[in-house]
């Protein structure tokens, strides 16, 4: 049928309209598309240039080099060293379990081993690189990079492991440093990034824990090219992180080393302090332990040898370990009773050997007694029954604030672990601590030494320094920062009159240079160098009367760990004090006899700057000294030298 002219302009219009809504379509869909288009390449074109960088490119963090540690003359304490490592990063090995079995044939490689780098690639993102071995050998990691185009995702590396040259010297001041545990993330809120790195080492105990942040400095990082498998192509930038700072110690590396030597194989500790300015030469707890060891692993087997020692070597006896100081004490109960005016340095007490009180006797060491004894000789002899009487006088309380001005019964502020507060009683306390009164016994225990008094070697070091600068100096350890001495604070005086604090400094000579003195076999010969100190004995089981009346038994014929602690404390010269020292060896018996020798050698070492001179000994004990000299392994040291890398 032939179409009308009104049927044909009316499907003409149909189409019209239709190619103007179609072409509309395409018109809006281009603009949609262009916009879009320019959304992603001009607005987001950084974004996604990123993305598209992070499918070739991986940033790695760079531990930064550990800062050293240094004596106080610039020998190296803690350093580092070159370490060959290999590691492996999951997201770019790609089959783990395959690049894993083809390393195991290419280094050693134990079953526990493979097992801990499985866990630990698994544990952690997938981006974070594990440290499959370290310590590899230089032929152990040739063979590593000869093979690495057959293992995506593995990377040897030259990275540094922390040393400790000296040994076992600086063990326990020191410490060690060991990989981050869970326990050391705990309660960080923001951890640095650094901490998030497999097996990456922070300080666990001493100077390496305590001045951790200081001593880690901050990470660097690199930008590393790899290929579709995760192979590494090239580096394409490298930031280096900054080191942490170096810190010297207060310490004398050489007195340090004798002091460790001459201790020979006893449980002992010995602290010397400068009088004047607090630094501490020598901190020596012995035996000790070598720290390289933790560094590295250390085995199941070394672990146990070390724990069941009963010589604890791990413990630090210096600053953790508390005593009886015994009759160390005595200085504190004579300058509390002088400066409450309850006796003067002329007032004698009796002494038959024992003194009664409550149906109990209280014993002297000397079995007959001393007869009539002053300040001065109560000290010289060290008389129990003097201290005994004036302690009743002048109350424990009185006694307590005097130990506390001296340094006792307080924690010093040193950057070492398990610093102890040692213990020094009173009325209050015992209430506190015990319900109960305190006792006119309790203080005639504690007025020796002895009861709830307990002391470290570093408080009665303390005290000691106190008593002969007459000024509340306080011990420390760290002599400067990346370079900066660190300020001294100037110590204040005592609130001890200077004349009675030289009456018992005479006393103090008097133990070592008088002619009935308890130390007197110490004595040193040089007229300049001549020592003050007081011997001490504290017992660590009780006597009972039956065998006081058959005889006490003697330190020797006791098994080791019930004999008496050994002690003795001293400073020199006499005229000019300039060093204290302190000596415990726990369960050695006398304190005259094997902790004053001791003493005596460390403050001579000390005074000279080097191995003592026998002028320095009564000439009948020269022979002795030679021989004793000449058996100690003793370092051979060059001031101010370091030998450490960084990089």
């Amino acid at each position: 049928m032939r179409r009308t002219a009104r049927d044909s302009e009316e499907s003409a219009r149909k189409i019209t309209r239709r190619g103007l809504f179609l072409g509309g379509a395409m018109v809006g869909y281009a603009a949609v598309l262009g916009m879009r288009m320019r959304y992603m390449q001009v607005e987001k074109a950084d974004e996604f240039r990123l993305l598209a960088e992070e499918n070739r490119v991986n940033i790695r963090l760079i531990p930064p080099g550990r800062g050293l540690i240094l004596d106080r003359e610039g020998r190296l304490i803690a350093g580092n060293e070159q370490n060959y490592r290999v590691v492996v990063t999951r997201e770019d090995a790609g089959d783990v379990d395959e690049v894993m079995a083809r390393l195991s044939h290419i280094i050693p490689m134990t079953a526990e081993d493979y097992d801990r780098t499985m866990k630990e690639l698994h544990r952690h993102s997938a981006f974070v690189p594990v440290v499959v071995a370290d310590r590899l050998t230089w032929n152990d990691f040739s063979k590593i990079a000869i093979n690495s185009p057959t293992l995506p995702g593995v990377s040897p590396e030259v990275g540094l492991s922390r040393n400790y040259p000296l040994v076992e010297d600086f063990a326990h001041v020191v410490g060690y440093v060991g990989p981050v545990s869970e326990k050391d993330l705990e309660g960080l809120e923001k951890p640095d990034p650094l901490l998030q790195i497999p097996k990456f080492q922070i300080g666990k105990i001493g100077v390496e824990k305590w001045m951790e942040d200081t001593l880690r400095g901050t990470a660097g990082n690199r930008k590393i090219e790899v290929n579709s498998v995760g192979r590494l192509m090239r580096e394409l930038e490298r930031v280096e992180g900054t080191p942490g700072s170096d810190i010297r110690l207060t310490i004398d590396a050489g007195l340090q080393n004798f002091v460790q030597a001459r201790l020979l194989d006893q449980s002992a500790a010995c602290v010397i302090m400068d009088v004047n300015n607090g630094d501490i030469l020598a901190c020596v707890s012995a035996p000790s332990f070598n720290p390289n060891l933790f560094v590295r692993g250390i085995s199941s087997v070394d672990y146990s040898a070390l724990m069941e020692n009963d010589h604890r070597p791990l413990a630090n006896k210096t600053v953790q370990g508390v005593y009886p100081p015994g009759s160390t004490f005595k200085m504190v109960t004579a300058l509390a009773a002088l400066s409450a005016g309850a006796i003067t340095v002329d007032t004698r007490v009796r002494c038959p050997g024992y003194i009664e009180y409550g149906g109990r006797r209280f014993h002297c060491w000397k079995r007959g007694g001393h007869g009539s004894v002053n300040l001065e000789r109560s000290l010289a002899e060290s008389c129990d029954v003097y201290y005994y009487d004036i302690a009743q006088k002048v109350g424990i309380d009185k006694i307590a604030e005097m130990g506390v001005q001296l340094g006792l019964g307080q924690r010093h502020d040193l950057p070492m672990s398990a610093i102890a507060e040692g213990n020094m009683p009173n009325k209050q306390w015992k209430m506190e601590r015990h319900k109960q009164e305190w006792r006119i016994g309790d203080t005639i225990n504690a007025s020796i030494g002895q009861g709830y008094v307990l002391a470290s070697p570093l408080q009665l070091a303390v005290m000691t320094s106190r008593i002969a600068s007459g000024r509340a100096v306080e011990p420390r350890l760290i002599l400067s920062i990346a370079g900066e001495e660190q300020p001294v604070q100037v110590a204040p005086p005592l609130a001890i009159d200077s004349s009675i604090l030289e009456h018992v400094r005479r006393g103090m000579y008097e133990v070592v240079n008088g002619a009935h003195g308890t130390a007197k076999g110490s004595r040193i010969a040089e007229e300049a160098m001549l020592m003050a100190g007081k011997t001490g004995t504290s017992q660590v089981r009780n006597i009972s009367a039956a065998e006081r009346a058959r005889g006490v038994v003697s330190n020797d014929q006791l098994p080791w760990n019930r004999r008496d602690h050994a002690l003795f404390v001293a400073f020199a010269p006499y005229d000019a004090p300039k060093y204290a020292v302190c000596v415990v060896v726990e369960h050695g018996g006398g304190g005259s006899a094997v902790a004053a020798p001791i003493a005596r050698d460390a403050l001579l070492r000390a005074l000279y700057g080097e191995i003592p001179p026998l002028t320095a000994y009564p000439s009948s004990q020269r022979g002795r000294m030679e021989s004793l000299f000449e058996e100690l392994k003793l370092r051979e040291f060059t001031p101010g030298t370091q030998s450490s890398s960084r990089a």
